[in-house]
């Protein structure tokens, strides 16, 4: 059976404590490693899924299920969370051992994002700037001029760390 993700929004709103739990019990895992993703630090990220579950519990009326669905709008959340804390801080997107996150324990427990691991794994083989740039573009949403810009990198430069690294992870993946 689907969990229903938009009732436990809708019951969050109502300020039903049950549904933040519940909702902190099915994804907080895989949320967090999208926190480690972009924050490269399990301390930060810890502290950005936190103040995201605050976020989704304060703002759950906000959701619009016309604007999408209420898992997507939760991993917003998480995603901005963990972005605005990189940015204050400062962080570039990459400084830990890639590897470092693969020997966590309770990594790869929960085989239903078999998927996410795989794409993990195959950017950690990529080069820190072209990965920089294809997480800036993917991820954070950035046009190549905003990753140029924030890389203080050429644009034909970015451009074709984006393109050799998207090939490179096409060819991890297949």
């Amino acid at each position: 059976m689907d969990y229903d993700y938009e009732s436990a929004l809708i019951a969050c709103a109502r300020g039903e404590t049950y549904a933040l739990e519940s909702l902190y019990a099915l994804e907080s895992r895989w949320l967090l490693g999208v926190c480690r993703r972009i924050l490269r630090d399990t301390s930060l990220a810890e502290d950005a899924l936190q103040d995201a579950f605050l976020k989704v519990w304060q703002r759950a009326h906000t959701y619009d299920r016309n604007l999408g669905s209420a898992r997507g709008w939760i991993y917003t959340v998480v995603r901005h969370s963990a972005l605005d804390l990189a940015r204050k801080g400062g962080r570039e997107i990459s400084q830990e051992d890639p590897h470092a996150l693969l020997d966590e324990p309770g990594h790869r427990e929960d085989e239903r994002y078999g998927d996410a691991f795989d794409i993990d794994r195959c950017l950690e083989g990529l080069d820190d700037r072209p990965r920089e740039s294809i997480l800036l573009a993917f991820l954070e949403g950035y046009s190549h001029e905003q990753v140029a810009t924030t890389l203080a990198t050429p644009l034909g430069t970015v451009k074709s760390w984006i393109r050799r690294g998207l090939l490179a992870l096409r060819d991890c993946l297949s």
